[in-house]
């Protein structure tokens, strides 16, 4: 997959604010598409079609967390190989491996600089070779 530059994004997050704040930065700065979603429900009802080259997931929502979401996406056969990052304000280094442990490519933090988030999720993609 790094044979590719990263182009689409899926993005989940529950809170309004912060979701466009993001999308805003990672279409605007990083140049990506982006997907958002306000919840996992939506991330499952739009991830197939939309074809995402990663997923971004935010850890805390009501209903379906992130976690719980990335393991639902992975049952979709289109999806499952897709890879995963998290954002979470809650970046403990026993959470941070929890979430690697999922899955995750890594773990960006909150809050976020909304100028670099674009240039923190390439620099994370691009170590995917060196796993």
């Amino acid at each position: 997959m790094t044979d590719q530059p990263l182009t689409r994004i899926l993005y989940v997050e529950d809170d309004a604010d912060v979701r466009k704040l993001a999308t805003f930065a990672l279409k605007m700065v990083g140049k990506f598409t982006v997907e958002a979603c306000s919840s996992g429900e939506e991330a499952l009802e739009k991830a197939v079609e939309f074809a995402p080259q990663l997923l971004l997931l935010d850890v805390m929502m009501p209903g379906m967390d992130g976690p719980t979401t990335l393991a639902r996406l992975r049952e979709l056969p289109e999806i499952a190989p897709v890879p995963a990052m998290f954002m979470t304000a809650k970046v403990q280094p026993q959470e941070v491996q929890r979430y690697r442990d999922l899955g995750s490519l890594d773990v960006i933090s909150k809050p976020f600089d909304p100028m670099t988030l674009s240039a923190t999720v390439r620099e994370i993609w691009g170590r995917q070779g060196d796993r």
